[in-house]
């Protein structure tokens, strides 16, 4: 075997044990018998076992995970969802950034294929045309998260973002408001797809579609800039749709700051149900999402199809709508 690379499976058959027990033997030989024990080390001897194959056979598979950003609770709670499962199972998490940009995501994606990763998660649906074709040719399993879309063989864990933006604008002009402004932010696939939703809503009850959308990622401040746009834009504006809870927290202090009643004046929602959307006074209306179970249910799908156990390959985990105190 001296031209092969020696495996846990190859040793233990020579030595006449479980592939565990060399396992165990390699991480602690003092829980091993001492028959056994020296049966094994005689066994790597022999088969010229180093140093660099014990160091590989120890170390954990690894799942690739790719995120728009790492400054945004979702994807934090997306991120404790999966590794609540590789932790268990005995996976680690390669888990990269890319600033929304489906370049800097391409770059990212044909590295973590370089490497010997046994999965891979990513948070977007669209990519380049060359990341495509790597992931295309991997021969890993791929799941795509926190939407459905994803060709055939491609794992899907999500929900639904356009119908989650109809029903929120739906709720919206329920409570009487007519002149509703969507706030977007980064202008990715899951926004297109809730601002598309939106429109829908607006254009069943013959109302004209508004947009703001200023390509960067949410946050309070910017959320808080956004209503001075769309006061001196649409000055007409009584309810808003934010992408994201954030933005909306960020639209509700600059109301209180100008003395605005919410929702009498201006009604209010936010997306992703966030900890920070629910700590304010009013407490903001939302689109529950949930990040948590996508993670966990994506990583426990992505795990049977690399152990070949046949499995689902979408799955829609739904979402629910919060009113709060802001519609």
């Amino acid at each position: 075997m001296k031209n092969q690379r020696v495996t846990l499976q190859d040793i233990a058959l020579l030595a006449g044990v479980t592939k565990m027990t060399v396992s165990r033997y390699l991480r602690t030989p003092e829980k091993v018998a001492a028959d056994t024990a020296a049966r094994i080390a005689e066994v790597m001897k022999e088969v010229n076992f180093t140093d660099t194959d014990e160091a590989r056979a120890n170390q954990k598979p690894r799942i690739g995970v790719l995120v728009p950003s790492f400054n945004n609770q979702i994807f934090a709670d997306l991120l404790a969802g999966i590794e609540s499962v590789t932790l268990e199972q005995g996976y680690q998490t390669l888990v990269v950034n890319y600033d929304y940009s489906r370049e800097r995501e391409e770059e990212h994606i044909v590295q973590l294929l370089a490497y010997p990763i046994a999965g891979l998660i990513l948070t977007d649906s669209q990519h380049t045309l060359r990341a495509e074709k790597y992931l295309t040719a991997a021969k890993i399993p791929v799941a795509q998260v926190m939407d459905l879309e994803g060709p055939a063989g491609r794992i899907a864990v999500g929900f639904d973002n356009y119908q989650a933006g109809y029903d929120m604008t739906e709720a919206l002009l329920a409570s009487g408001k007519r002149q509703v402004v969507y706030f977007g932010a980064m202008s990715d696939a899951r926004d297109l797809k809730r601002f598309q939703g939106y429109c829908r809503a607006m254009e069943n009850q013959r109302l004209t579609p508004r947009q703001i959308t200023p390509h960067k990622v949410s946050s309070v401040s910017v959320g808080s800039d956004m209503l001075a746009m769309a006061r001196r834009l649409y000055p007409d504006l009584d309810g808003i749709l934010c992408t994201n809870d954030d933005l909306a927290v960020g639209v509700l202090q600059e109301c209180l700051q100008l003395g605005l009643n919410i929702p009498q004046d201006i009604a209010l929602s936010g997306f992703h149900g966030l900890d920070i959307g629910k700590a304010t006074t009013p407490g903001i209306a939302s689109v529950i999402t949930p990040r948590f179970d996508i993670g966990k249910v994506a990583t426990e799908i992505l795990l049977k199809r690399i152990k070949g156990v046949p499995c689902i390959e979408r799955v829609d985990l739904h979402y629910r709508i919060s009113l709060g105190g802001t519609i």
